[in-house]
Protein backbone atom coordinates (compact mmCIF):
# COMPACT_ATOMS: atom_id res chain seq x y z
CA UNK A 1 0.00 0.00 0.00
CA UNK A 2 3.03 2.39 1.10
CA UNK A 3 4.38 1.39 -2.43
CA UNK A 4 1.00 2.11 -4.30
CA UNK A 5 0.84 5.93 -2.62
CA UNK A 6 4.66 6.23 -3.09
CA UNK A 7 4.15 5.89 -6.85
CA UNK A 8 0.39 7.53 -6.75
CA UNK A 9 2.80 10.92 -5.39
CA UNK A 10 5.04 10.41 -8.17
CA UNK A 11 2.60 10.40 -11.29
CA UNK A 12 0.69 13.64 -9.71
CA UNK A 13 4.40 15.02 -9.04
CA UNK A 14 4.83 14.54 -13.12
CA UNK A 15 4.98 18.16 -15.49
CA UNK A 16 1.66 18.62 -16.74
CA UNK A 17 2.65 17.45 -20.22
CA UNK A 18 -0.40 18.29 -22.59
CA UNK A 19 -1.53 21.72 -21.50
CA UNK A 20 -0.05 24.50 -23.57
CA UNK A 21 2.73 26.65 -22.77
CA UNK A 22 3.77 30.21 -24.71
CA UNK A 23 7.18 31.51 -23.79
CA UNK A 24 10.98 31.21 -23.47
CA UNK A 25 11.45 28.53 -21.61
CA UNK A 26 15.13 26.79 -22.83
CA UNK A 27 14.30 23.08 -23.53
CA UNK A 28 17.71 22.21 -21.36
CA UNK A 29 16.49 23.55 -18.06
CA UNK A 30 15.27 21.52 -15.30
CA UNK A 31 12.23 24.11 -15.73
CA UNK A 32 11.46 22.78 -19.08
CA UNK A 33 7.77 21.69 -20.08
CA UNK A 34 7.73 18.73 -22.06
CA UNK A 35 4.96 19.99 -24.26
CA UNK A 36 5.50 21.93 -27.55
CA UNK A 37 3.57 25.35 -27.98
CA UNK A 38 1.18 23.40 -29.94
CA UNK A 39 0.23 21.07 -27.06
CA UNK A 40 2.09 17.95 -28.58
CA UNK A 41 3.91 15.69 -26.04
CA UNK A 42 7.23 14.43 -26.45
CA UNK A 43 7.63 11.39 -24.31
CA UNK A 44 11.45 10.82 -25.51
CA UNK A 45 12.32 14.35 -24.32
CA UNK A 46 10.32 14.24 -21.22
CA UNK A 47 12.30 10.58 -20.29
CA UNK A 48 15.21 11.24 -20.95
CA UNK A 49 14.79 15.32 -19.02
CA UNK A 50 14.30 12.88 -16.17
CA UNK A 51 17.15 10.53 -16.62
CA UNK A 52 19.58 12.87 -16.73
CA UNK A 53 21.96 15.11 -14.85
CA UNK A 54 21.29 19.15 -14.50
CA UNK A 55 22.55 22.47 -12.33
CA UNK A 56 19.21 22.23 -10.31
CA UNK A 57 17.49 19.86 -8.81
CA UNK A 58 13.55 19.80 -10.24
CA UNK A 59 11.10 17.82 -8.13
CA UNK A 60 7.99 18.24 -9.58
CA UNK A 61 5.91 20.59 -11.93
CA UNK A 62 1.93 21.35 -10.68
CA UNK A 63 0.30 23.72 -12.97
CA UNK A 64 2.54 26.39 -13.96
CA UNK A 65 4.32 25.89 -10.82
CA UNK A 66 7.84 24.31 -10.68
CA UNK A 67 9.01 22.78 -6.94
CA UNK A 68 12.89 23.33 -7.82
CA UNK A 69 16.16 23.39 -6.03
CA UNK A 70 18.97 25.55 -7.66
CA UNK A 71 22.47 24.19 -6.89
CA UNK A 72 25.69 26.07 -7.11
CA UNK A 73 26.84 27.23 -10.28
CA UNK A 74 31.19 26.10 -10.18
CA UNK A 75 33.06 27.48 -13.31
CA UNK A 76 36.19 28.59 -14.16
CA UNK A 77 37.63 30.47 -17.23
CA UNK A 78 41.24 31.31 -18.02
CA UNK A 79 41.43 34.65 -17.91
CA UNK A 80 38.54 35.76 -15.82
CA UNK A 81 39.00 32.88 -12.43
CA UNK A 82 36.70 31.13 -10.78
CA UNK A 83 32.59 32.31 -10.98
CA UNK A 84 30.30 30.96 -8.05
CA UNK A 85 26.63 31.19 -8.29
CA UNK A 86 23.11 29.84 -8.01
CA UNK A 87 21.95 28.05 -10.87
CA UNK A 88 18.87 30.27 -10.75
CA UNK A 89 20.58 32.78 -12.37
CA UNK A 90 20.51 30.90 -15.32
CA UNK A 91 17.06 29.42 -15.42
CA UNK A 92 15.15 30.52 -18.79
CA UNK A 93 17.76 30.84 -21.16
CA UNK A 94 19.34 33.46 -19.47
CA UNK A 95 23.21 34.45 -18.96
CA UNK A 96 25.12 35.34 -15.97
CA UNK A 97 28.85 36.09 -15.80
CA UNK A 98 29.42 35.62 -19.80
CA UNK A 99 28.16 31.76 -19.40
CA UNK A 100 24.83 30.15 -20.31
CA UNK A 101 23.19 26.51 -20.14
CA UNK A 102 23.14 24.53 -23.43
CA UNK A 103 21.77 21.08 -23.13
CA UNK A 104 22.80 21.19 -19.51
CA UNK A 105 26.44 21.90 -20.40
CA UNK A 106 28.12 25.21 -19.19
CA UNK A 107 29.16 27.29 -22.14
CA UNK A 108 30.73 30.61 -22.36
CA UNK A 109 29.18 33.47 -24.93
CA UNK A 110 32.65 34.05 -26.74
CA UNK A 111 33.37 30.37 -27.08
CA UNK A 112 36.16 30.06 -24.97
CA UNK A 113 37.02 26.87 -22.67
CA UNK A 114 35.03 26.62 -19.34
CA UNK A 115 35.90 24.11 -16.64
CA UNK A 116 32.66 23.26 -14.94
CA UNK A 117 32.86 22.04 -11.31
CA UNK A 118 29.30 22.64 -10.52
CA UNK A 119 27.01 20.90 -8.01
CA UNK A 120 24.66 18.89 -9.96
CA UNK A 121 21.93 17.06 -9.22
CA UNK A 122 23.35 13.79 -9.30
CA UNK A 123 26.19 15.29 -7.26
CA UNK A 124 23.85 16.59 -4.32
CA UNK A 125 22.50 12.79 -5.00
CA UNK A 126 25.92 11.52 -4.08
CA UNK A 127 26.41 13.81 -1.39
CA UNK A 128 23.35 13.21 0.45
CA UNK A 129 23.49 9.11 0.47
CA UNK A 130 26.80 9.50 1.48
CA UNK A 131 25.48 11.25 4.80
CA UNK A 132 22.86 8.70 5.01
CA UNK A 133 25.34 5.86 5.27
CA UNK A 134 27.55 7.58 7.82
CA UNK A 135 24.13 8.05 9.82
CA UNK A 136 22.60 5.12 9.29
CA UNK A 137 25.89 3.11 10.01
CA UNK A 138 27.37 5.54 13.11
CA UNK A 139 23.90 3.98 14.68
CA UNK A 140 24.96 0.73 14.18
CA UNK A 141 27.94 1.23 15.55
CA UNK A 142 26.45 2.26 18.28
CA UNK A 143 24.21 -0.37 18.73
CA UNK A 144 26.85 -3.01 18.94
CA UNK A 145 28.69 -0.65 21.71
CA UNK A 146 25.40 -0.42 23.78
CA UNK A 147 24.42 -3.84 23.20
CA UNK A 148 27.99 -5.71 23.68
CA UNK A 149 26.97 -9.44 24.60
CA UNK A 150 23.49 -8.87 23.97
CA UNK A 151 20.84 -9.78 21.18
CA UNK A 152 20.92 -6.90 18.46
CA UNK A 153 17.78 -4.62 18.44
CA UNK A 154 16.73 -1.61 16.42
CA UNK A 155 18.75 -1.01 13.74
CA UNK A 156 21.22 -3.33 14.39
CA UNK A 157 18.76 -5.74 14.03
CA UNK A 158 18.08 -5.40 10.58
CA UNK A 159 21.69 -4.99 9.21
CA UNK A 160 23.41 -7.29 11.22
CA UNK A 161 22.51 -10.18 8.66
CA UNK A 162 23.20 -8.20 5.44
CA UNK A 163 26.90 -7.35 6.94
CA UNK A 164 27.51 -11.09 8.02
CA UNK A 165 26.24 -12.47 4.39
CA UNK A 166 28.12 -10.07 2.82
CA UNK A 167 31.40 -11.27 5.04
CA UNK A 168 30.74 -14.75 5.03
CA UNK A 169 29.18 -15.51 1.80
CA UNK A 170 30.68 -12.97 -0.45
CA UNK A 171 34.13 -11.64 0.88
CA UNK A 172 35.44 -14.99 2.29
CA UNK A 173 34.83 -17.20 -0.02
CA UNK A 174 35.73 -15.26 -3.25
CA UNK A 175 38.97 -13.70 -1.43
CA UNK A 176 40.05 -16.37 1.27
CA UNK A 177 42.06 -15.74 4.34
CA UNK A 178 43.02 -12.24 3.06
CA UNK A 179 39.20 -11.29 2.92
CA UNK A 180 39.95 -8.38 6.01
CA UNK A 181 41.85 -6.10 3.99
CA UNK A 182 39.06 -5.47 1.23
CA UNK A 183 35.68 -6.07 3.36
CA UNK A 184 35.22 -2.34 4.47
CA UNK A 185 35.89 -1.62 0.55
CA UNK A 186 33.20 -4.11 -0.47
CA UNK A 187 30.69 -3.30 2.52
CA UNK A 188 30.81 0.69 1.54
CA UNK A 189 30.37 -0.38 -2.41
CA UNK A 190 26.94 -3.10 -1.69
CA UNK A 191 25.44 -0.23 0.72
CA UNK A 192 26.64 2.86 -1.87
CA UNK A 193 24.92 1.01 -5.01
CA UNK A 194 21.69 -0.39 -2.75
CA UNK A 195 21.09 2.95 -1.01
CA UNK A 196 21.61 5.06 -4.23
CA UNK A 197 19.50 2.44 -6.36
CA UNK A 198 16.24 2.70 -3.55
CA UNK A 199 16.86 6.94 -3.47
CA UNK A 200 16.62 6.35 -7.40
CA UNK A 201 13.09 5.26 -7.04
CA UNK A 202 12.09 8.68 -5.24
CA UNK A 203 9.42 11.33 -6.35
CA UNK A 204 11.98 13.90 -7.67
CA UNK A 205 14.95 11.57 -6.71
CA UNK A 206 18.40 12.06 -9.17
CA UNK A 207 19.38 8.78 -11.44
CA UNK A 208 22.32 8.59 -9.75
CA UNK A 209 23.77 5.06 -10.09
CA UNK A 210 21.88 5.43 -13.83
CA UNK A 211 24.78 7.87 -14.80
CA UNK A 212 27.64 6.40 -16.56
CA UNK A 213 30.66 8.17 -15.21
CA UNK A 214 29.38 7.06 -11.43
CA UNK A 215 29.24 3.33 -12.24
CA UNK A 216 32.40 3.56 -14.30
CA UNK A 217 33.98 5.36 -11.24
CA UNK A 218 33.20 2.39 -9.30
CA UNK A 219 34.15 -0.01 -11.84
CA UNK A 220 37.76 1.70 -11.53
CA UNK A 221 37.90 1.27 -8.15
CA UNK A 222 37.80 -2.11 -8.42
CA UNK A 223 40.08 -2.24 -11.15
CA UNK A 224 42.79 -0.47 -9.61
CA UNK A 225 42.18 -2.25 -5.95
CA UNK A 226 42.25 -5.53 -8.51
CA UNK A 227 45.52 -4.66 -10.26
CA UNK A 228 47.63 -2.93 -7.24
CA UNK A 229 46.78 -6.47 -5.04
CA UNK A 230 48.26 -9.17 -7.91
CA UNK A 231 50.78 -11.33 -6.70
CA UNK A 232 53.03 -13.07 -8.47
CA UNK A 233 50.87 -15.89 -9.11
CA UNK A 234 48.31 -13.76 -10.84
CA UNK A 235 50.63 -11.78 -13.01
CA UNK A 236 52.11 -14.98 -13.69
CA UNK A 237 48.66 -16.04 -15.29
CA UNK A 238 48.51 -12.87 -17.67
CA UNK A 239 52.36 -12.76 -19.32
CA UNK A 240 53.67 -16.53 -18.82
CA UNK A 241 49.95 -18.28 -18.65
CA UNK A 242 50.79 -22.12 -17.66
CA UNK A 243 50.63 -24.69 -20.17
CA UNK A 244 50.52 -22.07 -23.32
CA UNK A 245 53.67 -22.51 -26.06
CA UNK A 246 55.86 -20.11 -25.99
CA UNK A 247 54.94 -19.34 -29.56
CA UNK A 248 51.60 -18.56 -28.54
CA UNK A 249 52.53 -15.59 -25.26
CA UNK A 250 52.36 -12.96 -27.91
CA UNK A 251 48.78 -14.01 -28.66
CA UNK A 252 47.86 -14.78 -25.21
CA UNK A 253 49.36 -12.28 -23.48
CA UNK A 254 47.14 -8.93 -25.42
CA UNK A 255 43.89 -10.76 -24.86
CA UNK A 256 44.51 -11.66 -20.95
CA UNK A 257 45.41 -7.78 -20.81
CA UNK A 258 42.23 -7.13 -22.41
CA UNK A 259 40.30 -9.67 -19.93
CA UNK A 260 41.44 -7.54 -17.04
CA UNK A 261 39.91 -4.01 -18.67
CA UNK A 262 36.42 -5.99 -19.86
CA UNK A 263 36.02 -7.04 -16.57
CA UNK A 264 34.94 -4.00 -14.89
CA UNK A 265 33.95 -2.89 -18.11
CA UNK A 266 31.08 -5.24 -17.65
CA UNK A 267 30.39 -4.05 -13.87
CA UNK A 268 30.10 -0.27 -15.43
CA UNK A 269 27.24 -1.35 -18.03
CA UNK A 270 26.04 -3.77 -16.15
CA UNK A 271 24.98 -1.26 -13.00
CA UNK A 272 24.43 1.71 -15.38
CA UNK A 273 22.19 -0.52 -18.45
CA UNK A 274 19.94 -2.15 -15.68
CA UNK A 275 19.48 1.06 -13.43
CA UNK A 276 18.51 3.31 -16.36
CA UNK A 277 16.30 1.22 -18.48
CA UNK A 278 14.10 0.49 -15.47
CA UNK A 279 13.39 4.05 -15.22
CA UNK A 280 13.22 4.12 -18.59
CA UNK A 281 10.50 1.76 -18.81
CA UNK A 282 8.37 3.04 -15.91
CA UNK A 283 8.12 6.58 -18.05
CA UNK A 284 6.97 5.22 -21.07
CA UNK A 285 4.27 3.18 -19.19
CA UNK A 286 3.52 6.53 -17.76
CA UNK A 287 3.56 8.45 -21.23
CA UNK A 288 0.88 6.34 -22.40
CA UNK A 289 -1.41 8.53 -20.34
CA UNK A 290 -0.64 11.41 -22.37
CA UNK A 291 0.09 9.76 -25.35
CA UNK A 292 -3.86 8.16 -25.78
CA UNK A 293 -4.99 11.19 -24.27
CA UNK A 294 -7.43 8.94 -22.53
CA UNK A 295 -7.95 8.24 -18.82
CA UNK A 296 -9.45 4.83 -20.13
CA UNK A 297 -5.68 3.90 -20.47
CA UNK A 298 -4.75 5.25 -17.29
CA UNK A 299 -5.09 1.64 -15.28
CA UNK A 300 -3.28 0.12 -18.03
CA UNK A 301 0.14 2.89 -17.34
CA UNK A 302 -0.39 2.60 -13.90
CA UNK A 303 -0.63 -0.96 -13.43
CA UNK A 304 2.28 -1.45 -15.99
CA UNK A 305 4.69 1.28 -14.14
CA UNK A 306 3.63 0.15 -10.41
CA UNK A 307 4.50 -4.03 -11.20
CA UNK A 308 7.82 -2.38 -12.83
CA UNK A 309 8.26 -0.56 -9.51
CA UNK A 310 7.76 -2.44 -7.23
CA UNK A 311 10.08 -4.90 -9.63
CA UNK A 312 12.42 -2.26 -9.11
CA UNK A 313 12.95 -2.48 -5.73
CA UNK A 314 14.25 -6.39 -5.76
CA UNK A 315 16.31 -5.32 -8.73
CA UNK A 316 18.14 -2.37 -6.87
CA UNK A 317 19.28 -5.11 -4.43
CA UNK A 318 20.48 -7.84 -6.96
CA UNK A 319 22.37 -4.97 -8.76
CA UNK A 320 24.04 -4.23 -5.71
CA UNK A 321 24.90 -7.68 -4.81
CA UNK A 322 26.06 -8.72 -8.46
CA UNK A 323 28.54 -5.41 -8.38
CA UNK A 324 30.26 -6.57 -5.18
CA UNK A 325 30.62 -10.22 -5.98
CA UNK A 326 32.27 -9.68 -8.80
CA UNK A 327 34.66 -7.49 -7.42
CA UNK A 328 35.22 -9.77 -4.46
CA UNK A 329 35.76 -12.38 -7.22
CA UNK A 330 37.83 -10.62 -9.15
CA UNK A 331 40.31 -9.45 -6.06
CA UNK A 332 40.18 -13.01 -4.79
CA UNK A 333 41.80 -14.02 -8.24
CA UNK A 334 44.27 -11.55 -8.27
CA UNK A 335 45.30 -12.32 -4.54
CA UNK A 336 45.12 -16.10 -4.81
CA UNK A 337 47.72 -18.14 -3.93
CA UNK A 338 49.67 -20.77 -6.08
CA UNK A 339 48.83 -24.16 -5.86
CA UNK A 340 50.68 -27.29 -6.78
CA UNK A 341 47.67 -29.14 -8.13
CA UNK A 342 45.77 -28.22 -11.47
CA UNK A 343 44.20 -25.26 -9.58
CA UNK A 344 44.07 -22.44 -12.64
CA UNK A 345 44.35 -19.13 -11.51
CA UNK A 346 42.83 -15.63 -12.26
CA UNK A 347 44.28 -15.22 -15.73
CA UNK A 348 43.29 -16.98 -19.14
CA UNK A 349 42.92 -20.10 -17.76
CA UNK A 350 41.23 -19.62 -14.91
CA UNK A 351 38.32 -22.07 -15.42
CA UNK A 352 36.15 -20.64 -12.70
CA UNK A 353 34.35 -17.57 -14.93
CA UNK A 354 32.85 -15.07 -12.86
CA UNK A 355 30.21 -13.33 -15.36
CA UNK A 356 28.65 -16.66 -15.91
CA UNK A 357 28.25 -17.34 -11.94
CA UNK A 358 26.45 -14.26 -11.69
CA UNK A 359 24.85 -13.69 -14.76
CA UNK A 360 23.70 -9.70 -15.88
CA UNK A 361 19.84 -9.08 -14.79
Amino acid sequence: MKRFLLLFFWILTLPVFAQEHHGDVPSTSATQVEATEEGEFKPGEMILHHVADAHEWHFATIGHSHITLPLPVIAYQSGKGLSVFSSSKLAHGQTYDGLKLEHEKLEAEDGSKVYDFSITKNVASMLLSAVILIVVFFAVASGYQKNRGKAPSGIQSFFEPIIAFIRDDVAKINIGPKYERYLPYLLTLFFFIWFNNLLGLLPGAANLTGNISITFLLALFTLLITIFSGNKNYWGHIFATPGVPTWLLPIMIPVELIGIITKPFSLMVRLFANITAGHIIVLSFISLIFIFKSVAVSPLGVGFALFINVLEMLVALLQAYLFTLLSAMYIGGAVEEHHHDNDLGFGGDHTHNPESAAAPH
